[in-house]
Order: C-alpha cells, then structure tokens, then sequence
C-alpha cells in the first residue's frame, strides 16, 4: 500500500468524527451545562455498564489476535481499566465519579439504574469483538482517536457548570487525556498495517462506524430515560 493509499485509508477513518457521539444532543447539553443533577447520575450509573464492559471487549480481541507483539501491547488497555491492585484502573475511577455525583457504590456496581437500550448496546460491542476479525475489532476502537478532545471539553464543562461534583472524582477523565491518544495511536498502526486490500479497509471504516453507533444509541437510551 502507497503512502497515498495510506493516507486515504486513515482520512476515511478520521471521518467518522463526525458522526461521533460528542455531537449527540445530550452530549452537547451537557457541555453547555444544561442537564440536571438526576440526568447526571442517569447518564454516570449507565456510562459505567459500558466501562465494565471494555475489558471484557479487550479480552475477546486478545483472544483471537495470533500476534504476539500485538497481545503484549494490547493487554495494557485490561489493566488500565481493571488495575493491578484494589483501588486502581478506570473502572474504580468511575464507580469514584459515581461517588461524586452522589451514588452510592452499590447502586452503581448493581445496575439497578442501566436501561434496556444501553444493555443492548453495550452488549452488541462485546459479541462484534467476539465474533469478529480480530483487525475489525481493533478498528473499532478508533473513536479514541476523537476522544482527547471530549475529554478536554467534557473535563472543562464538569468543572465550570456542575461546581456540586467533587473534584477528586473527575479523576478518570484527567487519566484518559494521556491513555487516549497512546492506545488509538497504536490501534490505528495496527489496522493500517493489516488492512491491505480494498476489502479489508472498507471492513476496518464499518467497523469503527458500528462503533460510533454504538455510542450514539448508549446516549439516545439514557435521553429517553432520563428527559430534560
């Protein structure tokens, strides 16, 4: 493959940045500071089914990789999330934002608050990376090259309009800034190195398409469920 060929190949997966969830109503609302203390908690306590599920995402893509270089590098998104010890990684850094939003642990960790659609959802993600390409999977993963900014953005938003959350639970945000763009830059190496034909590439951009939609039905679920 050309470096031109490349460099259109990675041009079409950066274009699904505008279909990325940051442009999603509630998502913008809430960087406006426009939703209401319960909408927070809803869109926290739902948000965490996905975070749980990551690793397990992760897993199945270690799974069905046959590289050995690439599981060696991969396996850092597990323990990124799942940490080494007690009180480490990102999910114990959200069930921590969950705290500071003013749920309690329990409620967070037992899902009394997760609606059908973000099951679904959440879901459907865990089985394509289970059953899909191993590269497909890793593809899909590319929103993290969009996800720097909305941290930025999100991070920015929950420390000037929502002043009633406890700063120290804004943690997980602050890690993603420099987790984010390390794990997409690799993730992008790979697909590109493995997605040769015409075919391949074509799979990866549906791949991190189905993604983007992914996120974007999490969001409409906890809209409908938690209304302005």
């Amino acid at each position: 493959m050309t470096s031109t060929e490349t460099d259109s190949f990675v041009a079409a997966l950066r274009a699904q940045s505008q279909r990325y969830h940051d442009q999603h109503p509630f998502h913008i609302r809430m960087n406006d500071g426009r939703l209401s203390r319960r909408q927070i908690q809803g869109w926290v306590a739902n948000r965490f089914y996905y975070q749980e599920n990551i690793p397990r995402k992760d897993a199945a893509i270690l799974a069905n990789c046959p590289d050995r270089e690439v599981r060696r590098r991969w396996i850092r998104r597990i323990l990124d999330h799942d940490g080494t010890t007690s009180g480490e990684g990102g999910i114990e850094a959200w069930l921590r934002l969950g705290e500071a939003v003013g749920l309690t642990r329990e409620e967070v960790r037992d899902e009394r608050h997760v609606v059908p659609g973000v099951r679904f959802a959440v879901d459907a993600y865990v089985t394509f990376a289970r059953t899909r390409p191993w590269v497909e999977a890793v593809a899909s993963s590319l929103t993290e090259l969009f996800a720097p900014d909305l941290m930025t953005e999100r991070l920015a938003a929950f420390e000037r309009f929502y002043s009633w959350i406890d700063r120290d639970g804004l943690a997980y945000f602050r890690a993603r800034l420099d987790q984010a763009p390390r794990d997409a830059e690799y993730a992008l190496e790979v697909v590109t190195e493995r997605s040769r034909s015409n075919e391949e590439q074509d799979r990866a951009v549906a791949a991190l398409s189905f993604k983007c939609d992914v996120l974007w039905s999490i969001l409409d679920a906890i809209d409908r469920a938690y209304p302005e």
